[in-house]
């Protein structure tokens, strides 16, 4: 029980109570700013508004140790899990290919329509799925990158549909693969 009291005593050399400096930049207090992916913004605004904290992290920035093999820590590639990270941007594709629709088995005698290829024409997905699903009165939701799936075997419909709503595409850019085990 004496460990227990003694946890709970104040420290020598601690003033209490204790303030932290706080970033302006990711809002974590100073020691944690080099983990966040902005680590660059957050140093600019300490740099600016607390210059003696700045000073500080460069002096211990300075004597970190190189490791195995020469790198600092700074110079080590980001952690990869956990957190948001770096944000991918999305590449998008400057001319328009083709659109695929196929045919895929759900259970024995059940069938989904798949269609791929409207985002190389810059058409929202989710508000094409919707579309489908209220055109077909059934089910459509966006399972990839580009790439819709319609509940039941709706793909000689769909050729029509998807001309009649967005002009732009030609009957010519549809193509049929038949039917595909996805």
């Amino acid at each position: 029980m004496a460990s227990l009291e003694q946890r709970n005593k104040p420290q020598p050399g601690v003033n209490y109570p204790m303030t932290l400096a706080y970033c302006g930049e990711c809002s974590m207090p100073l020691e944690y700013c080099e983990y966040h992916p902005n680590y660059q913004k957050c140093k600019q605004w300490l740099e600016k508004n607390l210059p003696d904290e700045f000073d500080k992290l460069v002096k211990l920035g300075d004597d970190r140790k190189d490791d195995a093999d020469g790198n600092t820590e700074e110079e080590k590639k980001p952690q990869k899990r956990g957190g948001r990270g770096n944000i991918k941007t999305k590449n998008k594709k400057k001319e328009p290919q083709n659109i695929t629709l196929s045919r895929a088995p759900r259970g024995k005698k059940k069938f989904v329509t798949v269609i791929t290829g409207l985002s190389s024409f810059e058409i929202d997905l989710k508000d094409a799925a919707k579309y489908f699903s209220h055109r077909f009165s059934c089910g459509s939701s966006v399972t990839g990158e580009d790439e819709i799936v319609i509940q039941g075997d709706v793909k000689d419909d769909l050729m029509d549909a998807v001309t009649e709503k967005w002009p732009e595409i030609s009957e010519d850019s549809i193509e049929d693969l038949g039917d595909l085990k996805r």
